[in-house]
């Protein structure tokens, strides 16, 4: 059984959070539920220039028979612990370790330029099967970020960089219309259980301080948000009483709760407003939106491109990375590829640069609605004009038809981008446009989106990730189902399919499914060409096969068939009908 919520649990919860503090959480379905015949190790390596232990997770899937299990990348976190209580400290001893240096800044970048391997690169290193210096090495280049708060401390370290296994992002958080406390955690835990890398917080309603407390104090990977959507809630909404001051207030307030990344919108400046006015669909994002009317209102240059080099010294002091936003993203297939969106991605570039030169990691952000034709010239300008900086890309979706979809739509550019060198995928829903998220539409778009990250693994031949597919394809082949099931990024959907026509314990080792039931199994046919080679001593299924045309042509001649094909003064299999068997009225097709 698929592990979602009952209807009856889903009326229990309430529209809204009645104490921030003190949440009604529910519990989710374990992991072992989510993944049958799966078990949660660790690989262990010291740190060598501390002495640190580090233990880093990964997901061991158990076959049958003699096969070897296969090791898989695990997102899930620490299993059955409370968000009462939180997820361990894991980095407590690091951080205090390292602010105990007094160095003048703090962040990975900081540390990888002068040659230094800390304990966040070696455990991504160890969670990539990479060397660590390699690490180090592309976050000195500014080509990888390792998103890691030093007040996050419960974060299970990871790289996002186009030389390393595609991420990807689940947006979760409220709204003022819907959801709680209780519903964010549990997206995170569900999003992270079915392999979020990271999750953006993105609440707009109520208890926002608050909701993004919860969401930290429990989530294993980084969480990222878009800071002017609480600077804005903080002055009633009303965009043009933003102010610098305001804002600056928000970005500590999150940076001591533990924000990993920021999405900051700077490359929306004045002059690039109106290059949107003649679009379909205008401009889409929030924060696009909220600094372009505060532009228009005031006349002036946007105030976080202005204070850039202030956010840059809060951001190196918590090693929170930046996501530069792209704010004039296009909303619709119309609007793709315009000169509002790439002036934005030149300004982003220079804003990279600036950053990197106070060793601030950053990752770009990218589109948005872009058909498939044009997919390729918003990687190529990314890489070009962001000196490879890690992109960061919401889909794109590759048409508009298919509200309710769209996590299809949007997953199809994602495996295409991905495929060329975008590191981070943010995941679509299949709400995108209709409403806010449930939890089970959050694993919907987190599945879809693991599939196009695989995908694009695959296309560029990362070195590890065939092997998952070789798997699934043997134990397909051999029908073990069960292993089958427990290869799947599914598991429990895998096999409720499966059981839908055939649920009797017996199918699950049988030669066949519902598709093509006993006789028309083509791995089935196969199977017997396989075994009927073996049999008789061919080398191989194509010698068998050989043999057997052979065999039946030579039978064939032994008929002695006439002209007519008639034997023994039958007719029937004729190639060619006399034409004496016409005049003569005879029925070649009689029984």
């Amino acid at each position: 059984m698929d592990p979602s919520a009952s209807e009856s649990v889903k009326e229990k919860r309430s529209r809204h959070t009645v104490d921030p503090l003190a949440p009604e959480f529910l519990p989710l379905p374990p992991f072992e539920q989510c993944f049958p015949n799966s078990t949660k190790e660790f690989r262990e390596a010291v740190h060598e220039p501390t002495g640190t232990v580090i233990h880093v997770p990964f997901r061991r899937v158990h076959l049958s028979g003699e096969e070897p299990y296969l090791d898989i990348y695990d997102t899930s976190g620490p299993q059955n612990i409370s968000p009462q209580i939180g997820l361990p400290k894991i980095r407590k001893e690091w951080i205090e370790k390292r602010e105990g240096n007094g160095d003048q800044r703090l962040t990975q970048m900081f540390y990888a330029k002068k040659g230094i391997i800390t304990e966040e690169m070696l455990f991504c290193a160890l969670r990539e099967n990479l060397d660590a210096e390699f690490v180090r090495s592309e976050v000195a280049r500014g080509r990888a970020i390792i998103p890691s708060n030093k007040k996050h401390l419960e974060l299970e370290p990871m790289i996002v960089g186009r030389n390393f296994l595609v991420k990807v992002n689940a947006n979760i958080g409220n709204s003022a219309v819907l959801s709680s406390i209780e519903d964010e955690v549990q997206k995170l835990q569900w999003a992270t259980m079915w392999g979020a890398d990271t999750v953006m917080d993105l609440s707009t309603g109520r208890h926002i301080h608050e909701t993004r407390e919860w969401i930290l104090r429990n989530s294993s990977v980084p969480v990222g948000t878009v800071p002017i959507y609480q600077a804005l809630e903080k002055v009633d909404g009303i965009a043009e009483n933003l102010t610098w001051e305001v804002f600056r207030e928000t970005l500590i307030e999150q940076a001591e709760q533990g924000v990993d990344y920021f999405t900051i919108h700077a490359g929306v400046l004045l002059r690039y407003v109106p290059l949107t006015a003649k679009r379909m669909t205008g401009i889409v994002s929030r924060g696009g939106s909220i600094h372009a009317k505060w532009c228009l209102a005031y006349h002036k240059e946007n105030f976080a491109y202005e204070h850039w080099d202030d956010i840059l010294d809060i951001c190196n002091q918590y090693d929170i990375s930046l996501s530069i936003g792209d704010g004039l993203r296009p909303g619709s297939i119309y609007d793709a590829n315009d000169a509002a969106q790439f002036a934005e991605l030149a300004t982003q570039g220079e804003l990279t640069r600036r950053a990197w030169e106070k060793d601030v990691q950053v990752m770009n952000e990218g589109p948005g609605h872009i058909p498939m034709h044009k997919i390729p010239e918003n990687m190529e300008k990314q890489l070009d004009w962001c000196n490879e900086a890690p992109f960061y890309t919401l889909g794109p979706l590759t048409t508009d038809i298919a509200p309710g979809y769209d996590h299809i739509t949007s997953a199809i550019g994602a495996a295409n981008i991905g495929a060329l060198g975008t590191a981070l995928l943010c995941y679509v829903t299949p709400k995108e446009h209709l409403g806010l998220p449930n939890r089970d539409d959050v694993k919907a778009g987190v599945i879809a989106y693991k599939i196009a990250a695989h995908a694009a693994d695959l296309a560029k031949r990362h070195p590890y990730a065939q092997a998952w597919d070789d798997a699934l394809s043997k134990a397909r082949f051999e029908f073990r189902w069960k292993d089958q099931f427990a290869l799947s990024l599914d598991p429990t959907t895998a096999q409720e399919f499966h059981d839908e026509s055939l649920p009797a314990e017996g199918a699950k080792v049988a030669h066949f499914c519902s598709m093509c039931g006993p006789k028309f199994c083509s791995m089935k046919i196969t199977e017997d060409v396989r075994k009927y080679a073996e049999e008789h001593g061919y080398g191989d299924a194509e010698e068998a096969i050989k043999h057997g045309m052979d065999a039946m042509s030579a039978e064939f001649l032994a008929a002695k068939k006439t002209v007519s094909g008639e034997q023994w003064g039958e007719t029937g299999g004729e190639i060619y009908i006399p034409k004496h068997h016409v005049a003569e009225g005879k029925n070649t097709l009689a029984p």
